[in-house]
């Protein structure tokens, strides 16, 4: 065997737990994948509208981290949160806006948006076209936070974030 060439291994001693490749299946205008179910976003109740998540990545694979797909309906926004763990996103599709901390930021696809450690952060598709984004979290991660009665008056009283959240 040459030292230079790769191995070859045998897919039934592979070590990934799904498919290696599963193919993109953009369906009713809607991004999804071979064998990757469209998921609820959180369970009811939890102040959002018109999003959903699909896990690309994840425990299944072994992996230490999770790729999420979120899409956002025209409209729509996710939960207002913050939680210890970081997020890394890439947007995909559509335009919107989204809080980090205090801030707002205009979104479009390739924008890169890092959510620091306990940052507030919501994500807010424009009225006319979806919001499709790539999350990257750890897979051992911690709940989110919802803001308390004291904290959601401070964001509602901010002069950028007060006029942005959805509560």
């Amino acid at each position: 065997m040459n030292p230079h060439e790769p191995e070859e291994i045998p897919l039934e001693t592979s070590p990934t737990h799904t498919a290696p490749v599963r193919s993109f299946q953009p369906t009713s205008g809607s991004y999804g994948w071979d064998n990757v179910a469209v998921l609820a976003y959180k369970p009811a109740d939890t102040h959002f509208q018109g999003i959903t998540r699909q896990v690309l990545f994840g425990e299944a694979e072994a992996l230490a981290s999770e790729l999420r797909y979120f899409e956002i309906e025209p409209g729509g926004y996710s939960t207002l949160e913050k939680h210890r763990h970081e997020h890394a996103v890439l947007i995909l599709r559509g335009q919107g806006r989204v809080l980090v901390d205090e801030a707002v930021y205009a979104i479009r696809p390739f924008d890169l948006v890092h959510v620091p450690s306990l940052a507030w952060h919501q994500f807010r598709a424009d009225a006319d076209e979806p919001l499709g984004f790539l999350c990257l979290v750890p897979c051992d991660r911690d709940r989110p936070q919802r803001p308390m009665p004291r904290e959601a008056a401070a964001l509602r009283a901010h002069s950028v974030a007060g006029s942005f959240i959805k509560l």
